[in-house]
């Protein structure tokens, strides 16, 4: 019987899930790095963003050996808090309520990803896709919000997820300036309008 050719075919060990400790520096790095990014652009020194972190930069390098590798974590970390916001809010608002709700986080989770374009675009540059399945995440936290006002009986049920999120990123574009969250307020009630089953339905 041939024998496994150690280091080659030997299956190798599972990666340690990081000690409590180590996820808290790692999140407060992703938290760090967004503003960072957002606010100051790609320029931004990765010994500031683990300094206003609270960790070393080693800490920094040994949860993301790259700048690149910060950037697209550091996105793809909002956009995690974004799904996971659908299954939040209705596990305390009624579906429609949630679904409005889940509409505000949107818009601030557009606005991060326009203040991080430029810092995105290096990832892009260096040959990775962070937008890689974004869609399709955010239309599957879409379809949980929406099919559970279809099942309350607010919702339409003969509305796409694929629509409202189109609308919703058009709204978003409409009114992205910081001045003009109130515009997007009114244009995000329309939208909810328009989705609502009213008793007549």
């Amino acid at each position: 019987m041939p024998q496994n050719r150690p280091g080659v075919d030997a299956p190798q060990p599972a990666p340690r899930p990081l000690r409590a400790d180590a996820l808290r520096n790692r999140q407060r790095l992703l938290d760090t790095a967004v503003r960072a990014f957002s606010r100051q652009g790609p320029e931004v020194t990765l010994e500031a963003i683990a300094r206003d972190a609270g960790v070393g930069i080693g800490t920094l390098y040994r949860h993301f050996p790259t700048r690149e590798a910060l950037v697209e974590a550091a996105y793809r970390s909002e956009l995690a808090k974004l799904c996971a916001a659908a299954d939040e809010l209705l596990a305390r608002l009624p579906a429609a309520e949630a679904t409005r709700a889940w509409m505000d986080h949107f818009v601030d989770y557009l606005a991060t990803k326009r203040g991080m374009a430029d810092a995105l675009r290096l990832v892009v540059a260096a040959g990775t896709n962070p937008y890689a399945q974004s869609r399709d995440l955010l239309v599957a936290a879409l379809t949980r919000l929406l099919t559970a006002g279809v099942t309350a009986g607010t919702i339409r049920p003969d509305v796409d997820p694929g629509d409202v999120l189109a609308g919703l990123s058009g709204m978003s574009l409409a009114a992205q300036g910081p001045d003009q969250r109130d515009l997007a307020g009114r244009l995000l009630d329309l939208l909810m309008a328009g989705l609502r089953r009213h008793p007549a339905d």
